[in-house]
């Protein structure tokens, strides 16, 4: 019994020291990675986006690293004939890298791969998912878009191109499909996302599900919001769909809901409806 003992404790060390050591080797990989020069190639890119153009400068800075990091470990494939290429991955991984800036969030430690579709592509029956949760498919779809929460991320370039570069749009399946991802690393994807203080996770429970149920009531009674109807599906969605409203409609987000968004600024970590006013201050004294 001594023995079995032994040998069960024995091997728990050397299953934490082989944990500890990949966190290391992974840590100091990334650090080299990070620390690269970003490839002059790369940077209109990024330029191309207004998200990134309505960054603080450090936080251009720290999203460069990202993508770095970001594209070192996830793979790309293109499916329907989609070449893939440079500007395809540096858009995509930008705008992933978005939703983890200024705080301490893995990569989307469960993605492995990114699928890019050169536009809708068909869902074919069975089995899919909304967030983490799975649905059952009778039917073919068309879709432009789908999360799940092990293996891959699937996205069509052409919507891609027509919100991403568009300082107008409301809209990026890119963010939408990413925060997913977010909401599914504490577990199935529920609009409880991985809140870092109690104090953190109390205020959010007092406050999003108020805000969903009451978009769930304006939509029902075709009262128009500042979010879109499809947040209302369920709290994955809401998530999703909010979260994509933060980045695209941060002032107007902020204005009709403050309270929401005073929540997603504090689990994001970031505040875009002031990058947009300093944007806008910045233009106006350009011109």
């Amino acid at each position: 019994m001594a023995y079995d003992i032994l040998t069960v404790v024995a091997l728990g060390v050397l299953v934490v020291a082989f944990i500890i050591t990949s966190f290391m080797i992974k840590t100091k990989h990334r650090q080299r990675v990070m620390h690269r020069h970003f490839p002059d190639s790369w940077l209109p890119c990024l330029e191309k986006l207004p998200l990134y153009n309505m960054l603080p400068e450090e936080l251009q800075e720290e999203l460069r690293a990202r993508v770095m990091i970001f594209l070192d470990e996830k793979e790309f494939e293109g499916c329907g004939g989609m070449e893939i290429n440079d500007e395809m991955k540096v858009t995509i991984a930008a705008l992933a890298c978005m939703l983890l800036l200024n705080k301490k969030l893995d990569y989307y430690p469960e993605l492995n791969s990114v699928l890019v579709y050169p536009d809708a592509y068909i869902s074919p029956k069975g089995v899919s998912k909304v967030g983490g949760n799975q649905i059952i498919v009778d039917t073919e779809s068309a879709r432009l878009g789908e999360s799940w929460l092990h293996g891959d991320l699937i996205v069509s370039w052409n919507k891609i191109e027509s919100e991403a570069y568009n300082e107008y749009s409301r809209s990026n399946v890119i963010l939408h499909e990413f925060a997913h991802q977010v909401d599914q690393m504490n577990g199935a994807a529920d609009c409880v996302p991985p809140l870092v203080k109690r104090d953190d996770f109390d205020d959010w429970e007092e406050v999003v599900p108020k805000e969903f149920a009451d978009l769930q009531r304006r939509i029902e009674f075709g009262i128009p919001d500042v979010i879109d109807r499809y947040g209302a599906t369920n709290p994955a969605e809401f998530f999703a769909v909010t979260t994509e409203a933060f980045f695209c409609k941060s002032i107007d987000l902020q204005h009709h809901r403050p309270e929401l968004y005073n929540q997603f600024r504090n689990f994001y970590q970031l505040d875009p409806a002031s990058w947009c006013e300093d944007h806008r201050s910045r233009s106006q004294f350009a011109e």
